[in-house]
């Protein structure tokens, strides 16, 4: 059995028309690549970790925060 965690920054999603400008900016500025996540990486990662080129590594914890975001 193989069992992995996935560890995303904020992604860009239709949420963020419920937040202030400033609350963006803010998670913003805490990633230090400058930009948000896509759902098309989160998608991706997930496809990644589920597929048969993933089947060797378990336990782990896959990081796609675009640098150890902090908040």
């Amino acid at each position: 059995m193989l069992v992995n965690a996935v560890a995303p920054a904020v992604a860009k999603t239709a949420m963020f028309a419920q937040m202030t400008q400033q609350h963006i900016d803010y998670m913003l500025g805490k990633i230090p690549m400058g930009r948000f996540l896509e759902v098309q990486e989160i998608a991706a990662m997930v496809a990644w970790l589920s597929s048969e080129d993933c089947s060797f590594s378990t336990g782990a914890v896959f990081d796609i925060t675009g640098g150890r975001s902090t908040y």
